[in-house]
């Protein structure tokens, strides 16, 4: 799909002044993020999306339509499990409500920064080595074999390694303080433990772009529909979080889901000089296996109501 220096940058453009808006006039000022609030804001962000796929389905056809909301899909689903580690930092450092916005801000819009930055060099490398193609799906198909059998325990972020390389390199301060990430005192500049959070936020986002940026490119290598999906699932994120926080552990078979696409789409893309799926059957796989995961998960925990409760902080 070509749409020129201009579409891309008229894109960016737009994409910088919904965050204004959304910083500067709607949450100008720091408060908690009710579920309605979350709610309407996460229908924003689809219903935009959704707008978007429309206008590439009638300016580039119905395949590159297919494959941008699939992307859209397949990057949105895996975001769920960036929710749920979210919850886990936030709920170890103690992060008030009213502070959890500004730094989930603060690390998508870092996100962004950096997802482009993967988009544009994977775009760069498959242009020049195509067979890389098959090593992103080889890396699928692990990945998801081992989310599967991964164990469900919350991790000791006091061995986190970046946690560790931040208090070790900067001066933090004992407490909060308020929404600043730095502050200054004595006359020394200090670092607040909300940064800490942030970079933690950071760097997990990096680790799940690893699995959610070869996945979108197994479905298209089309770099412009690639970052856009990418771009508007993550712009979501924030309000889904804020939607999905208080009971996003009930989704106990959320990883088996997960990893089913995983392994469906490095599978698809390690087959498919053999055999040629339709983009409709990526989007219809990844449509049922999320959903199959979500109604089992309710399921069980409406049972069982150990399923409910939220693992503990360790130690």
């Amino acid at each position: 799909m070509h749409v020129g220096i201009w579409g891309w940058v008229a894109f960016n453009g737009f994409i910088l002044a919904m965050l204004a808006v959304d910083l500067g006039v709607f949450n100008r000022e720091a408060h908690v993020i009710r579920a309605k609030e979350a709610l309407i804001w996460t229908a924003v962000w689809i219903l935009l999306a959704l707008l978007f796929g429309a206008w590439i389905y009638l300016r580039a056809g119905p395949q590159s339509g297919v494959e941008y909301l699939t992307g859209y899909l397949a990057e949105k689903v895996l975001s769920m499990d960036n929710i749920f580690v979210m919850v886990m930092i936030f709920g170890f450092f103690g992060v008030s409500q009213v502070e959890q916005h500004r730094v989930l801000f603060w690390g998508i819009l870092g996100a962004l920064v950096l997802r482009g930055a993967f988009i544009g060099a994977g775009a760069i490398v498959l242009e020049r080595w195509h067979w890389v193609l098959y090593v992103f799906g080889a890396l699928l198909v692990i990945t998801g074999v081992r989310a599967a059998f991964r164990r469900d325990e919350v991790p000791d972020l006091e061995r986190n390694p970046v946690v560790r390389v931040a208090r070790r390199v900067l001066r933090i301060t004992d407490g909060y303080r308020g929404h600043h990430f730095w502050v200054r005192e004595n006359g020394r500049l200090y670092a607040t433990p909300l940064l800490v959070v942030l970079v933690t936020i950071e760097a997990t986002d990096v680790l799940f772009a690893m699995d959610s940026i070869p996945a979108v490119f197994a479905i298209t290598q089309d770099p412009f529909l690639v970052y856009t999906s990418n771009i508007f699932a993550i712009l979501g994120l924030r309000s889904l979080y804020f939607v999905l926080a208080d009971f996003v552990y009930r989704f106990v078979y959320l990883k088996y889901g997960l990893s089913a696409i995983l392994v469906f789409i490095g599978a698809k893309l390690l087959l498919a000089p053999v055999v040629e799926l339709p983009p409709l059957t990526s989007l219809a796989m990844i449509l049922a296996s999320v959903t199959l995961a979500i109604v089992l998960s309710i399921r069980k925990t409406r049972r069982d109501p150990h399923e409910r409760t939220a693992p503990s902080r360790p130690g």
